[in-house]
Order: C-alpha cells, then sequence, then structure tokens
C-alpha cells in the first residue's frame, strides 16, 4: 500500500522512528484510559463512593489529554514534514520540465503536467501525512493492545486475534479492486485535463472554423467517463468501509457476548471483562481510520506514481562547459544540426553561422521547424546530430548553464502570475527597485493599464483576479526583458502570433529597442519583422532553404519571394 518512493524521501528513517515513539506513547495512553475508567467502574459497582473514584477520574482526564496531546503533536510533525516533501517534489518537477522542455510537456500533456504540479503535488502531501501516521498506528498498537487483553482474558485476545487476519485479507481483495478503480480514475482524470486545457488555448481556432461545439460535446463525454470512473471508484471505497465496519462490530459484539456470559457464570471478573470490553474497538481503531482514508491515499499514490515517472524520466547528459558572455566579438556555428521527434525529422541538416550583436530573422509557415530551432537554442531540446561551436567551445547541445543564464525568452503566450503587476513585472528580478519597476512598465506601453487598474502597480493580476488581453500579457513580457540588463541573448517565438495588426504595430515599436546591442532570433510568419532583421533563415519542412539578408533574398527570387507570395495569398502562377 505505502508507495516505496515514500520510503526513500530525506529525512524518512527520523521520522518513522518519531512516529513509532509516538504510536507506542499512544497505545499507552488508551491502555491507560481503559485501565482508570473500568477501575473506576469496578469501584462503584463494588460499592465506592464516587468521592473514593477521585483518583482514577482524575487519571482518566490525564491520560485522555496525554492520548490527544500525542495526536495533536504526531499531526504537527507530519504536516510540516509533508509541507517540506510536497514542496521539494514540487520544485523538483518544476526543474526537471524547465531541463526537458516541451518535449516532456508534449509527452504527459499540458493539461495532465499543469494538474500535476498543481492539485497532483496537494495530493501527495495528504498522501505523505495520511500514510505515515495510519500505517504506524496499525503496525504497533493493536498488537501493544492485544498483548494487554491476552494478560486479562486469553479467550478474548484469541478471538479477536483470529478475526484480524481475516480482515487483513479481506481488505487487501477489496484494495486491489479499489486500486484497479482508481488507476482507471486517475488515467480518464489525465485524459480530461489535457483534452480541456488543448481545447481551451485553440478555442479561437475552433470558433473560427465551427469546430467548438463539437469539441464541447466531446470534452461533455469525456467528463462524462471521468465522472463514471470516480463513483466507481468511489463505491468500492464505500463498500470496503462499510464490510470493514460491520465486521469489526460484529467482532466486539463477539467478544462482548462471551465476556456477559462468563461475567453470569463468574468465571471472569467485573474489571477485566470491562477493560477488555473498553479495549476491543480501540483495538480495531487503526484498522478503520486507515480505511476511511482508503480512497485519499489511493489518489495520493497515483499522483506520486505520475510525479516519480517524470522525475525519472531518462535525460540526456549534457557536458557542461564555460561559455562566456555573448559579447560583440562571439561567434556561434552550427553545422547539419538535425533533430527528430520520435519517427518524425523536424530539423534536417540545419547550417548557420552567426557573430555579434545581430537580429535574425527566422520565417516560415506553420510546420515549417521555426519553434524546434528556437527550443533547441534554448536548450529545451538536444539535437541528435550535427556540431555546435560556441565562442571556441564545441557543445553537443545549448542546454548550457553558462549559455542559458544570457538567455532572454519571449513566448506566444508569456505567463502572467497570481500576482501584483509589480510582481509580475520583477518576478525574475525582485532585487530591482520601484523606479526600474516603473520604467519597465512605462517603456513596454504598460502606462494605460496602470491607469486603469484600481491599486496601481498592485493590483492581482492573473487567475481569479484582473484577467488580460493577449497584447497586455506580451507587454508584462516585454517589462521582464526590459528590467533585465545583462542578459544579451533573445529569443522570440512567434510573440505577436496571437494579436491583431494594430496591436502588434504598436508593440512593434516598443520591442525595437530592447534588440539593441543583444543576439536576437526571431521566429514569425509575419513579413513585416524582416525589415528590421539583419539577416534572415528560411525555413520549410525542416530545413533552411534559403539565408541571407533581406536585399540578397529579394534580389534572389527564390525560397523567401515565394514565401512572401504565399503569405500575401499570391502565389506565382
Amino acid at each position: 500500500m505505502i508507495d516505496r518512493a515514500v520510503i526513500k524521501l530525506p529525512g524518512m528513517k527520523k521520522m518513522l522512528g518519531l512516529l513509532a515513539g509516538l504510536a507506542v506513547l499512544q497505545a499507552i495512553f488508551i491502555i491507560g484510559q481503559a485501565y482508570t475508567i473500568a477501575s473506576a467502574i469496578t469501584g462503584l459497582w463494588e460499592g465506592g463512593t464516587l468521592q473514593e473514584q477521585t483518583k482514577w477520574i482524575l487519571l482518566f482526564i490525564c491520560v485522555y489529554a496525554g492520548r490527544h496531546f500525542v495526536t495533536f503533536l504526531r499531526d504537527l510533525l507530519l504536516d510540516d514534514y509533508a509541507y517540506e516533501q510536497a514542496s521539494h517534489l514540487r520544485n523538483e518537477l518544476l526543474q526537471k520540465i524547465f531541463r526537458m522542455g516541451p518535449q516532456v510537456v508534449q509527452q504527459e500533456g499540458t493539461g495532465n503536467m499543469t494538474t500535476m504540479a498543481l492539485d497532483g503535488i496537494n495530493q501527495v502531501e495528504n498522501y505523505i501525512h495520511l500514510i505515515l501516521a495510519k500505517i504506524m498506528n496499525m503496525m504497533i498498537i493493536p498488537w501493544m493492545l492485544l498483548v494487554v487483553i491476552f494478560m486479562l482474558d486469553w479467550q478474548s485476545g484469541a478471538v479477536l486475534l483470529i478475526v484480524f487476519p481475516l480482515i487483513i485479507i479481506f481488505m487487501i481483495i477489496l484494495g486491489y479492486a479499489a486500486q484497479s478503480k482508481a488507476d482507471k480514475q486517475y488515467a480518464a482524470f489525465q485524459v480530461l485535463s489535457n483534452h480541456f486545457i488543448d481545447s481551451l488555448r485553440g478555442i479561437d481556432t475552433l470558433k473560427l472554423f465551427g469546430l467548438s461545439k463539437g469539441y464541447g460535446k466531446s470534452i461533455f463525454h469525456t467528463s462524462e467517463r471521468f465522472r463514471k470512473a470516480t463513483m466507481s471508484t468511489l463505491k468500492v471505497a464505500i463498500l470496503s468501509t462499510f464490510a470493514l465496519d460491520f465486521f469489526t462490530t460484529l467482532s466486539v459484539a463477539v467478544v462482548a457476548v462471551l465476556l456477559g456470559l462468563r461475567l453470569i457464570n463468574g468465571v471472569i471478573l467485573l474489571f477485566p471483562a470491562l477493560t477488555v470490553l473498553i479495549l476491543a474497538p480501540e483495538y480495531f481503531l487503526p484498522i478503520r481510520d486507515f480505511s476511511s482514508d482508503y480512497h485519499a491515499t489511493l489518489d495520493g499514490k497515483n499522483a506520486m506514481t505520475a510525479v516519480n515517472s517524470v522525475l525519472t524520466h531518462p535525460e540526456k547528459e549534457i557536458a557542461q562547459k564555460e561559455i562566456g558572455a555573448w559579447t560583440n566579438e562571439s561567434q556561434l556555428a552550427i553545422e547539419n544540426l538535425s533533430f527528430r521527434y520520435e519517427d518524425q525529422l523536424a530539423l534536417d541538416q540545419l547550417n548557420v553561422a552567426v557573430s555579434g550583436y545581430k537580429k535574425i530573422g527566422i520565417i516560415g509557415m506553420s510546420g515549417s521547424g521555426k519553434s524546434t530551432l528556437i527550443n533547441i537554442l534554448s536548450g529545451f531540446l538536444h539535437p541528435e546530430d550535427g556540431t555546435i561551436k560556441l565562442s571556441n567551445n564545441q557543445i553537443d547541445s545549448f542546454a548550457q548553464q553558462s549559455w542559458q543564464k544570457q538567455l532572454i525568452y519571449i513566448p506566444q503566450n508569456p505567463y502572467v502570475f497570481q500576482l501584483s503587476l509589480k510582481e509580475n513585472v520583477a518576478f525574475y528580478h525582485p532585487e530591482a527597485t520601484l523606479a526600474e519597476i516603473q520604467q519597465a512598465i512605462e517603456v513596454a506601453g504598460l502606462s494605460e493599464l496602470v491607469a486603469e487598474l484600481p491599486e496601481g502597480i498592485e493590483t492581482p493580476l492573473g487567475e481569479g483576479a484582473r484577467t488580460l488581453s493577449g497584447g497586455q500579457a506580451q507587454r508584462i513580457a516585454l517589462a521582464r526583458a526590459f528590467l533585465d540588463h545583462s542578459r544579451k541573448i533573445l529569443l522570440l517565438d512567434e510573440p505577436t502570433a496571437h494579436l491583431d495588426i494594430e496591436t502588434e504595430v504598436e508593440l512593434k515599436e516598443r520591442m525595437l529597442p530592447l534588440m539593441n546591442d543583444r543576439l536576437v532570433f526571431f521566429a514569425t510568419h509575419r513579413l513585416h519583422w524582416m525589415k528590421e532583421m539583419d539577416y534572415i533563415l528560411v525555413m520549410d519542412k525542416g530545413q533552411i532553404v534559403e539565408q541571407g539578408t533581406l536585399e540578397e533574398l529579394q534580389a534572389n527570387g527564390a525560397a523567401f519571394v515565394r514565401l512572401s507570395q504565399q503569405m500575401r495569398g499570391r502565389e506565382d502562377e
């Protein structure tokens, strides 16, 4: 039931030792509760006064308080430990996603990765808290109570000892059924999250082609499959809880009947009989607690398995080399570079040579390989073949820390965090002063937005707060870039693809100064940007079919001219 990955968590041995000690203390306090309350009742039954039982009542209150203090302390320790480990796992997951880039997101699905990093880690946190406490209690408390019960009445102990393994076997059988249902439920949830996110991101295109209703029905059917899988899992979980409660109650009832008959016949005294009767429900309590949260632990276990599958995803080992800061004298040469997505060739025999501060335009139709090339340059993807020479260093991949620390990356859809405008702009540079942030906001053209916001730059943005248009989100990305003066390499992957032409022209005026004194790779399918580029790469079907300055490409009358005509809707006859 407990995932092996949980046992391997940092500090687990120490935590298990503490939990074992607390479980022993809790068992002692439970025995003390039974002993003191049985002593008080026996004393009253034998004709003693209530005042004479005061010491037993006070002792009962003390052990009762001690028991609940141990529970409080255990929960406090587990809360801190589970939160710490969940935060560590989330950090590892995000670092893994960052290192592997779009490749792992494409394999696992955007929606699945998002829910895994948010809800999935929260389920793992809950799982760590529940499983450790309940497993440790189930391993220690019943057996300590059973020893005491055997000392008081071996017949009752024998009944409880025989019943316990039967309940465990029954739980295992139902557990496998519940595990199978939970696996199907989690798989349905992954499909639903991926389907929903992908449909949401492409809603504009779906509406344009009149397909939004069809995709709405598809999402409905997917959500219905998830609902049915959830209800099926809950049925098994409820059945197992009911069966466990039934058998444990029946077992306690059998013990009570046997004790009652022997009390009537004078075979056993009241004190041991009453103590055993009080301890019997406590004997089954750990396993009942475990069963009540079994479904929650299954969800957490599945989430942890999914997280570990990403964390253990094989990574290509990249030899790290110290690459100096990019300057106007630096050089980059790419020869015969190729990349493949599984069986599909995405880039084929690319050759590029760049030096100093230049604006490199990468243009081509959708699917030509522009984004793949940007992802190669960012180090998110690793080329299969080819030679890369960078500042007198030959490297296998751009996944070099000293290279990536020099990059500024502006994607099609920059992420707006659930923070204030000020915190969003300064997200990568929290040390920035207020004056620097305000200057970046002004340069990026966000002054009008600030004037509209009720709390100015302190207004919360993102999910559940103020929503932004695509142009406003891009301006925030620009403001982040303006705030960083040290990084000299700028990668832009279709940053204006989803903007109307008026917004794009306005943003263009803001973006051009950002490109000065930098090496810029600008992937786009908008022709007007090419007038601003120093050098142009024309891509088609994963190949650079032509390259040169705008004047050279226009004079050649080859691939670039044909592409321009296609984009303008005037193909050559």
